[in-house]
């Protein structure tokens, strides 16, 4: 009786005449699929969406409360020859950075990677260690080494032995891996090797150029260490000084906007060259061969002393200044005691900021990986507007945001927890979204298939196969975290002092041997994940080619 009134009141199959296509799914049908392909897995994109939406906390704010100013006042402030000064020297400032990092970084790489140099993987892991010194410790290291290091050209030299890095890991990769049949196929035609790299292997590696150069530029828009211990004056430092020493939040408000345009213009700038670009893909099966050494002749000592010149400005002035003071700014009374307690609040914070961050991040990444789409993407794209924008500038927004709405969360660990989690969301999410991409569907599928719900799903199955990739991101997050100086400075709760600030305020006064040990410290848990992106990127790898 059962299946008398199940067939009863289900519509009858109408099967299609033989040699036509079968009848379309009915309209209600079709509109469920284009909703399902529209909005994939809805609690999954909902929790997505909340924490998106808690990121952009920081930019909404920003824009409110700078309309709140209205016209007159953000015309007063920003049509004025100072903005103009800032704009200029702030574009002057990366435009000469990304310049010198991407020759540095080149250049290295392709001696690392593509040469008969000595020491290759020695000089390898000295050119990504910079990447391990804050440039606000970088800062300090010259202007207490040398008399008058201050200003333009000083803060772009230090700017660019921190930043090359950037440049140099990509790029390394990416000749690694590149498929040297190209490059044969030109020599062959008879271009002899300077034209081959200019006309062939700068073409292979040129999203890896492009995406260095941009990450370096970022860098040098949001950088408030440098551009505050050298004096130069630039969009960050105008900033925290109108509002931590001038109380003019309107125009430091102004000019966060002014900031957040032209980083938002460079980044549509890089997207519109991308989609311009063209495909670099390996074509065809087999393994991939190593590339071939040029044979570097006459020029092997004088490329070694390059290579060892940057690594001693870049890495040895740092390190000689810290070895001088290390010892005073230790034997100081209470100062130990005062370095424990700053440790301490730095690896407690910056645990908060990781948790909160992959809390966050964990549902971005899942989707990203397991339901991609038009929407996912534009969440994806969402999470990273922050990562673009300066620690000072989110920290700004945050102190509004929580003396005017959220007021008991101002002076709490968790207003500065969610700073981070809005600078640092895009590396959480691209470690979960990895994760989450090498580990096989068909295991949840086969728990959906046993009855198990989604939540069950997530915390037996998903987590586990994930959780490799969450520790490896929560472990970046939270040393990214320790390094973050202007968010810190200006959220941390009072009477709360880290490694960065406490470097920051002995600097600040000509304080060097007391700032040492702080330096010398974070500089140490720094290393870790610079050693790994090293590895990582295929310069430590065997000395395996031709």
């Amino acid at each position: 009786m059962g299946r008398a009134r199940d067939s009863a009141a289900a519509p009858p199959a109408v099967s299609a005449p033989p040699g036509r296509p079968p009848a379309p799914p009915p309209v209600h049908r079709r509109a469920v699929a284009a909703v399902r392909r529209l909005v994939p897995r809805p609690v999954l994109f909902g929790t997505a969406v909340v924490a998106v939406a808690v990121a952009l906390i920081p930019v909404a704010y920003l824009g409110v409360r700078t309309a709140e100013a209205g016209g007159e006042r953000i015309a007063e402030e920003l049509l004025t020859a100072r903005v103009g000064l800032l704009a200029l020297r702030t574009l002057g400032l990366a435009a000469v950075v990304t310049a010198g990092c991407l020759l540095l970084g080149v250049g290295s790489a392709f001696l690392v990677t593509r040469t008969d140099l000595p020491l290759r993987r020695f000089f390898g892991v000295l050119a990504a260690l910079p990447l391990a010194v804050p440039t606000y410790i970088a800062g300090f290291a010259w202007i207490s080494t040398v008399d008058r290091f201050e200003g333009f050209w000083p803060g772009a030299l230090v700017l660019t032995l921190c930043s090359y890095p950037y440049v140099f890991l990509p790029v390394a990769a990416a000749l690694t891996g590149a498929d040297p049949a190209q490059e044969e196929v030109s020599r062959s035609l008879g271009r002899g090797a300077w034209r081959t790299f200019t006309d062939v292997t700068l073409r292979q590696i040129r999203p890896a150029l492009t995406g260095g150069g941009l990450l370096v530029a970022l860098y040098v828009l949001s950088d408030f260490g440098a551009a505050s211990i050298l004096r130069v004056d630039t969009f960050t430092r105008a900033i925290f000084i109108a509002f931590d020493l001038g109380f003019d939040r309107t125009a430091a408000l102004v000019l966060s906007t002014v900031l957040v345009v032209l980083t938002v213009l460079l980044l549509a700038g890089e997207s519109a060259t991308r989609r311009r670009g063209e495909r670099y893909a390996r074509v065809g099966a087999g393994s991939r061969r190593p590339p071939a050494r040029s044979r570097l002749g006459w020029a092997r000592w004088p490329a070694v002393a390059a290579l060892a010149g940057v690594a001693a400005l870049a890495l040895g002035v740092p390190a000689v200044s810290l070895a001088q003071r290390m010892a005073v700014g230790v034997s100081r009374p209470g100062s130990l005691g005062e370095i424990a307690v700053a440790a301490g609040n730095s690896l407690w914070l910056s645990l908060a900021g990781a948790a909160l961050t992959m809390l966050l991040a964990l549902p971005i990444g899942l989707l990203s990986a397991r339901a991609p789409g038009a929407l996912t993407g534009l969440l994806e794209r969402l999470s990273y507007l922050t990562h673009a924008l300066p620690g000072v500038v989110i920290g700004l927004s945050l102190v509004f945001f929580g003396i005017n709405v959220a007021y008991p969360l101002y002076q709490t660990t968790w207003l500065l927890a969610l700073g981070y989690a809005a600078l640092f969301l895009p590396l959480a999410v691209a470690a979960v979204a990895g994760a989450a991409a090498q580990a096989p569907p068909i295991l949840e599928e086969v728990a959906r298939s046993l009855g198990r719900g989604p939540v069950a799903v997530l915390r037996t199955v998903t987590l586990p196969l994930t959780l490799p990739g969450i520790g490896a991101g929560a472990a970046l997050v939270f040393l990214t975290c320790m390094k973050e100086l202007p968010a810190t400075l200006l959220l941390r709760p009072t009477g709360t002092d880290t490694l960065a600030t406490e470097l920051w305020t002995h600097t600040t006064v000509n304080a060097y041997a007391a700032a040492a040990p702080y330096a010398a410290l974070l500089v140490l848990l720094s290393s870790v994940p610079t050693w790994l992106l090293a590895a990582r990127s295929g310069i430590l790898e065997s000395e395996g080619g031709r």
